[in-house]
């Protein structure tokens, strides 16, 4: 069973010291809600464990089952098992899906996929997101809707099959349909061989996808931990005004 821990992590940005020690264990079979306000710090800590070169680990530790992830590439960090859902997905016109995704394969696995495997599984996945045929040959992102970008980011969760995702905001930029396919597709590729920590500002993303853990983080810092109902007090009562504790974090923002 892959575990991924983050031992008293600090991140710096532009100088700025973002994270202010983050300890957090995600195992397969889980999934960890994160919640915050805009600035507490969600995305850098999905950046920094994926290791965009922007965001500078001062102190602590990151670890995905005896691999040191923060001693790793990028590349390497995916290779070993870590997946990343950008809030905002780019465009990369000249690119179709289909090539993108075989050589994402290849790149995981260091060998080519037999074709007829490949596309037999591409069909199944495109078909469990509602997603057209046609989109096999469109360049990734070129001209898509947030929700269709959403759908290919969780396309491409389904096809590279990580041991750990970090999904930044998926929620973002969704209608309600398509927020409801969305979490679909996540709640079919949730099982026991993958851990999520699901970024949201929302409590609407978990009312389809059920938390075993909700972590809410302020000022840098995960301020309280607990079950959905955090959540739902969260949607009632705001961020600021949960709880003392609260308040005292927000203000060092």
């Amino acid at each position: 069973m892959a575990v991924l821990r983050i031992d008293d992590l600090h991140v710096r940005v532009e100088g700025k010291t973002i994270l202010d020690g983050i300890t957090l264990t995600v195992r397969a079979g889980e999934v960890h809600a994160l919640m915050g306000p805009n600035g507490s710090g969600k995305s850098t800590l999905a950046y920094a464990l994926m290791g965009h070169p922007n965001y500078t680990v001062t102190h602590g530790q990151a670890w995905l089952d005896d691999q040191n992830v923060l001693a790793l590439s990028p590349d390497k960090r995916a290779q070993l098992g870590l997946f990343l859902g950008f809030q905002y997905p780019t465009a990369i016109p000249g690119v179709n899906l289909a090539n993108f995704l075989r050589a994402s394969l290849k790149a995981l696995r260091g060998g080519d996929v037999p074709v007829r495997e490949f596309r037999q599984e591409l069909k199944a996945q495109m078909q469990r997101l509602k997603i057209e045929e046609s989109f096999i040959k469109r360049y990734i992102n070129d001209g898509f809707s947030g929700g269709e970008k959403k759908r290919i980011e969780i396309l491409q969760l389904g096809m590279l099959k990580p041991k750990i995702a970090i999904l930044d905001e998926t929620d973002s930029g969704l209608d309600i349909d398509a927020l409801k396919v969305v979490a679909d597709g996540i709640n079919r590729l949730r099982g026991p061989d993958l851990g999520i920590l699901l970024i949201t500002h929302y409590q609407r993303m978990l009312n389809y996808i059920i938390p075993d853990q909700v972590h809410v983080l302020i000022g840098g810092r995960i301020v309280r931990s607990g079950g959905r109902e955090l959540a739902q007090q969260l949607e009632a009562g705001g961020y600021e005004k949960f709880t003392p504790e609260l308040k005292q974090a927000a203000e060092v923002i």
